[in-house]
């Protein structure tokens, strides 16, 4: 990022080392969704060490004395981005929008550091229209960000555009092949389906680590790439792996606590999760130690954790987030029908991805409108992903339209992909398959 034409301070330095080159990249996930948000791997670099709290606290020392920098308010505000995800404390998205929107008017022409906080801020509230447009507008000021094509990248992927999200890796890539380019390089093999593909590359960005941290966010990475495709040794010998490089990891022990789950250690996985969700409260870690009780006949300690999954949503959206694909599930497996489904419309008209698309389908079923429903499944697996839930929903959507033979197939497929996908719902898809008289 030469193009500016003044130094950085130290104190600025610092918070675009955190905000601007995470291997994540501002926040956001190269494998995208709610329950595999980047709010994990940031957290996880925060507490590897970086001191985000304290480059804060260095910015807003620095702006008392120099009230009018520009580029001390842009990193200010990407700090409040990624300290909101860090702490799963969305108040601090309204303090990055009012600093960042000071930083533009102060300097508006070429200020792509503010450009890129406010992609990342409206990327976190789920207004991925409107992160396209500041992605485009910084890269037009600095089109040779390697990071910056992330963002572009992360935008169009949860817009549904998918070759023009693949196009913007392949810059990435070729403008930096490291860490964050190969991760999300990874993410789109495994958005088609080649997970074989999406292995080698994140095992790329592993092999370009350089800091236990990257390393981490390398094997929670793995780990997932494992258990979605039916190997949870093969998980938790990532996830512990990136254990022994950051102890402690909130997102290493989500990781390792599913692949207890799946290789049928529950008490090693509840631990493992209410350690995460002590460390970090992100909503789909309650949500899933919510589910892994309620799986084991533990509803009145379920129940709790989705009285705090409901607070959390509350807060969210008080602060300007839209709600997604996490909160219309949750809705449509454990409360309101119609809750769920006036969720999924309006995510849907904010990000037309194929989570999005199956967390649709999965509420107009729960509706009984299983022909629509069946139309959103199409869009969710359009790409040919494997995501055994997506197989699972198409497979009760079709039980529902009194197509059973079809619905064996789609449950045979998604226990082939992974077992044990879902606490709650893999058991579901064993039970169906019993009723519709197969021996798989």
């Amino acid at each position: 990022m030469t193009r500016r034409h003044r130094l950085l301070s130290a104190a600025v330095a610092t918070v675009l080392g955190v905000g601007l080159f995470l291997v994540g990249g501002l926040g956001l996930s190269p494998r995208g969704g709610d329950r595999t948000t980047t709010a994990r791997a940031d957290t996880d670099r925060a507490a590897a060490g970086v001191g985000l709290g304290a480059d804060i606290r260095g910015l807003q020392e620095h702006l008392r004395a120099v009230p009018g920098d520009a580029l001390a308010m842009a990193s200010l505000g990407l700090a409040y981005v990624q300290q909101a995800k860090i702490t799963a404390d969305p108040s601090y998205y309204p303090k990055a929008e009012e600093v960042l929107a000071r930083s533009l008017s102060t300097d508006p022409a070429e200020n792509f550091t503010a450009m890129a906080g406010m992609a990342a801020l409206d990327a976190a509230r789920h207004d991925f229209t409107a992160a396209l447009d500041w992605s485009r507008r910084a890269i037009a000021v600095n089109p040779d960000s390697s990071t910056l094509y992330g963002t572009l990248a992360d935008a169009y992927t949860q817009l549904g555009r998918y070759p023009e999200s693949f196009d913007a890796v392949q810059r990435m890539v070729d403008l930096k092949p490291g860490t964050p380019s190969l991760a999300r390089a990874s993410y789109t093999w495994e958005l088609r389906g080649d997970p074989a593909a999406a292995t080698m590359n994140m095992k790329r960005a592993l092999d370009d680590a350089n800091s236990p941290a990257d390393q981490a966010f390398a094997r929670y990475h793995l780990s997932q790439l494992a258990l979605d495709n039916g190997d949870p040794k093969a998980a938790l010998t990532h996830a512990e792996a990136g254990l022994r490089s950051a102890p402690g990891t909130a997102s290493l022990l989500e990781a390792r606590a599913k692949a207890e789950a799946a290789l049928g250690d529950s008490a090693s996985a509840v631990a493992d999760l209410q350690r995460a969700v002590g460390q970090v409260p992100q909503p789909e870690y309650v949500l899933e130690l919510g589910e892994l009780l309620q799986s084991l006949g533990r509803n009145p300690e379920a129940e709790q954790q989705y009285q705090v999954f409901r607070a959390e949503q509350k807060l969210f959206t008080d602060n300007g987030v839209a709600l997604d694909t996490d909160a219309a599930l949750f809705e449509a497996d454990h409360g309101d029908p119609g809750a769920a489904l006036a969720i999924a419309e309006q995510g849907l008209r904010t990000r037309p991805f194929l989570e999005m698309h199956d967390a649709y389908a999965w509420a107009l079923h729960v509706n009984g409108r299983d022909q629509e429903a069946l139309e959103q499944s199409d869009e969710a697996l359009a790409l040919g992903t494997r995501n055994a839930l997506f197989h699972y929903h198409r497979a009760e959507i079709l039980r529902r339209l009194e197509r059973p033979a079809d619905a064996r197939t789609e449950l045979e497929t998604a226990l082939a992909i992974n077992a044990a996908f879902h606490p709650l719902h893999a058991p579901a898809a064993r039970a169906a398959l019993t009723a519709l008289g197969s021996t798989g």
